[in-house]
């Protein structure tokens, strides 16, 4: 047999062998250049998980500041329509004429800030039920409308097909 064929092979995953005395240094100062790349790499390493972390709370203060606006922004479209009412009240002791128009154009104030904040009164009367869009309150019989046909709105819905906000409390015809 040759020695080479009683000398065990180093493998990757073992200890180093070991070098000439010449090779010590350049292998002290891979080690040291490697060591220093892996601190470095742990310091980004560091500071991506840290930025990440300041993002994510950025990005929770803003989505809660920006909730808060926003419900400021839909009470001070409400506030028109309370003073009117306060209003109304305060002149409650004026003809009944007088306090009717104005709680009808109160209540049209009111419709308006909700058609503007994109959730419109549906006009559903004589319309075909949909169960996505109202809900049947009662079930008549009735000779003049065809069936499934909506004769009676108790309560009105409103929205839109893409964005319903409350659906319309409805009496349906039935079949006969």
């Amino acid at each position: 047999m040759t020695d080479q064929a009683q000398e065990p092979r180093a493998t990757s995953s073992g200890p180093p062998e070991p070098v000439a005395d010449g090779a010590a240094p350049k292998v002290r100062d891979e080690t040291a250049e490697l060591r220093a790349q892996v601190a470095q790499l742990d310091e980004r390493y560091r500071r991506a998980v840290a930025d990440f972390d300041n993002l994510r709370k950025r990005t929770a203060r803003d989505a809660h500041r920006e909730r808060e606006d926003e419900r400021a922004r839909v009470a001070a479209r409400w506030l028109p329509v309370v003073d009117n009412l306060e209003l109304a009240l305060h002149h409650a002791t004026a003809e009944p004429a007088s306090i009717l128009s104005g709680l009808e154009a109160v209540r049209q104030q009111a419709l308006a800030v909700l058609a503007d904040l994109g959730y419109p009164l549906r006009n559903d009367l004589n319309e075909r039920f949909d169960p996505s869009r109202h809900e049947a309150v009662a079930v008549l019989p009735a000779t003049d409308a065809e069936p499934g046909t909506i004769l009676q709105v108790v309560r009105p819905g409103y929205g839109t097909d893409a964005r319903p906000l409350r659906p319309a409390a409805v009496v349906v015809a039935k079949g006969a």
